[in-house]
């Protein structure tokens, strides 16, 4: 059985596995593809997407707390599909994307609200790697 995500064309300087990871959590992960065009334009600060406003503005269909979107966020930082803001004063609370993510939203058509449904088995690897990763770090360090 076929597992991957990538096509061809889309792997453009990524190998195929850092592409179907970074597919993967996009999928998995609570937010609509409106958050990320709106990303690949200017950087939107996490209180944007969070609470009621988020939903209102396309970005989410349930309101999330700060505390979740932040995590979420998190994630895709990890699997490099987002990078936090930088201004002249440091780190802050506004992310962008990577051109990773910017190859793979550019295979959505504009009309398209939602990434497409990960699979059960998609939705596990997922999980597995954000459970996974920070323990692989932690052993690494050792």
């Amino acid at each position: 059985m076929n597992t991957s995500l990538a096509s061809p064309k889309a792997l453009a300087g990524y190998t195929t596995r850092t592409y179907n990871r970074a597919q993967r959590a996009f999928q998995c992960c609570p937010f609509y593809l409106d958050l990320f065009r709106a990303m690949a334009q200017a950087s939107v600060p996490l209180p944007t997407i969070a609470g009621a406003g988020g939903v209102k503005q396309g970005f989410c269909g349930q309101v999330l707390t700060e505390n979740r979107v932040e995590r979420e966020l998190m994630w895709l930082i990890q699997v490099g599909l987002l990078r936090r803001e930088v201004d002249g004063q440091g780190i802050t609370d506004s992310f962008r994307l990577t051109p990773l993510a910017k190859q793979i939203l550019d295979q959505y058509p504009g009309e398209q609200r939602q990434f497409p449904a990960p699979s059960p088995w998609n939705r596990l690897q997922n999980q597995l790697a954000r459970w996974l990763t920070p323990l692989a770090t932690l052993l690494g360090r050792g």
